[in-house]
């Protein structure tokens, strides 16, 4: 069986909904087509989920997961019980902490199957247990549940010990920080979880402050798992001193840039500002990525999910926690970081992330070229209201290291709004699904996917529905400009 080739014959139509992005059994995005796709699997439409052969690991129980989950929940008796793989008993206990914090009368047990650990809950407690398997990140993986299940075969601690050496050296080049600064975690947001934790053990107590439009998750994490957060828009740096003096929050958070509107704020600014005051600097360069930006002279933790242009691959769920050489607090979070990490990435996820990695600097490279040449050419046309690039902002120029791009990604609104947006979405070919840093483009209605149930609080917050987020990868540019002008066209 061969596998399909996205660059060439990307996943568009409607024939296409649920296939996994890329394919296979991996894969952490699927094909939702069109629009009303998008609406249905929002809506939990009984014949759009039941299309889906992937979801996003964090969103949802990737097919093995699932397969896992229900091999545990045989174990009980409980009627209408849902299941929770965990790579480990410590990460259990911490969900199983949650939903009994938020609900004392909640059921929940942890079963250990074929070395994972599940956590049951009763109906009651599901919605708790989904909330913190998206929000955390730190649910077993497709690949560990594929050798718990005898899927796949299991590789020895030794090659994943190799492995995690060598992504650690690669990481220290690319930031350039020791690789004893620097900590592999099962996600982008279960890197952030071990960062919040680190926080609560500096002492540093309450809710945190968020800077910018954030991601769905890194804003949620805050305000569901840990002690709340306060989110501020308004980057001015006086507005900024009043509320650090009024909160005294626990930490500052920042994207470089934020998604999807790829504005950063001035972090050299906010760091002095919340640095003067004792508060400690936590950033995500994911978008921006750290062969493009350097945040470490300014951040003391930055995250990052190594799923996106790290790996490239669009099959791999991973994170990168690292401590900024320069920060105050440099050897205390060290300490502390070791102490309050649950987990770290996995043998198997660690060896297929060392080997999809190898190129990333060069493939990053090329990504920043791509995404410059399509986002310049759409810019221009006549049908398209407005294009968000980091190009547009000094702020992220700031950041950039000699040589380096702006990231792979974009986002862009048309003219005559959700009419034409929906009518250009359904004849885009151009594979259409959450992610972004894949080696094949990617384009979704990122606020639907992110914010369905809050669309109202997005658009007061400056963030329309009908925009649309591109993720570029490496196709033909001709080829994937002329798929751009056709679906364009198609408005008409």
């Amino acid at each position: 069986m061969t596998t399909r080739n996205l660059l060439l014959d990307p996943c568009w139509s409607s024939k296409d909904l649920g296939q996994a992005l890329p394919d296979s059994k991996h894969a952490v995005s699927v094909a939702l087509p069109r629009w009303e796709d998008v609406i249905a699997y929002e809506e939990k439409d009984p014949k759009c989920m039941q299309a889906l052969r992937a979801i996003y690991p964090r969103f949802g129980l990737n097919p093995i997961v699932f397969e896992l989950a229900q091999s545990a929940l045989k174990t009980q008796s409980w009627p209408q019980s849902s299941a929770w793989p965990f790579p480990n008993i410590a990460t259990a206990e911490m969900a199983k902490e949650h939903c009994q914090r938020i609900n004392k009368n909640a059921e929940v047990s942890l079963v250990e199957v074929a070395g994972l650990t599940c956590l049951i809950t009763s109906q009651d407690a599901t919605p708790l247990a989904k909330a913190f398997w998206q929000h955390t990140g730190l649910g077993a993986s497709s690949r560990q549940a594929a050798i718990a299940l005898n899927k796949e075969k299991c590789p020895s601690n030794n090659e994943g010990n190799i492995a995690r050496a060598t992504l650690k050296k690669r990481l220290a080049n690319i930031y350039g920080c020791q690789e004893s600064l620097i900590g592999l975690h099962p996600s982008g947001m279960a890197a952030l979880t071990t960062a919040l934790n680190a926080i609560k053990n500096l002492d540093r107590k309450g809710p945190v402050l968020q800077l910018g439009f954030p991601y769905v998750d890194v804003l949620k994490l805050p305000q569901v798992i840990f002690e709340g957060s306060t989110l501020v828009l308004n980057k001015e740096a006086h507005e900024l001193e009043r509320k650090l003096d009024h909160l005294n929050p626990s930490a500052v958070i920042v994207e470089l840039p934020s998604n999807p509107m790829l504005r950063c704020i001035d972090l050299a600014t906010v760091a002095k500002l919340a640095h003067d005051r004792g508060i400690p600097v936590i950033a995500d360069d994911t978008i921006g990525s750290a062969a493009n930006i350097d945040v470490l002279p300014y951040a003391d933790l930055v995250f990052s999910s190594l799923t996106k242009s790290f790996a490239g691959r669009g099959d791999i769920l991973a994170g990168a926690l690292v401590i900024s050489p320069n920060s105050h607090w440099q050897r205390s979070l060290k300490k502390i970081v070791s102490k309050v990490t649950l987990t770290q990435l996995s043998d198997p996820d660690s060896i297929a992330l060392e080997e999809a990695s190898r190129d990333c600097t060069k493939r990053i490279g090329a990504l920043n070229k791509a995404c410059l040449l399509l986002k310049n050419r759409l810019e221009k046309h006549s049908l398209v209201a407005k294009v968000l690039h980091p190009d547009q902002c000094p702020n992220f120029q700031a950041l950039m290291r000699p040589d380096a791009g702006h990231g792979c990604l974009f986002s862009f609104e048309l003219i005559g709004g959700l009419t034409n947006t929906k009518r250009f979405y359904d004849t885009l070919q151009i594979c259409k699904g959450p992610s972004l840093g894949t080696n094949f483009s990617l384009v979704c209605p990122y606020v639907l996917l992110a914010h369905y149930k809050e669309l109202d609080w997005a658009a007061a917050c400056g963030i329309p529905s009908h925009l649309l987020r591109v993720s570029v990868g490496l196709e033909d540019p001709e080829i994937l400009w002329n798929r751009f002008e056709e679906a364009l066209n198609n408005c008409h």
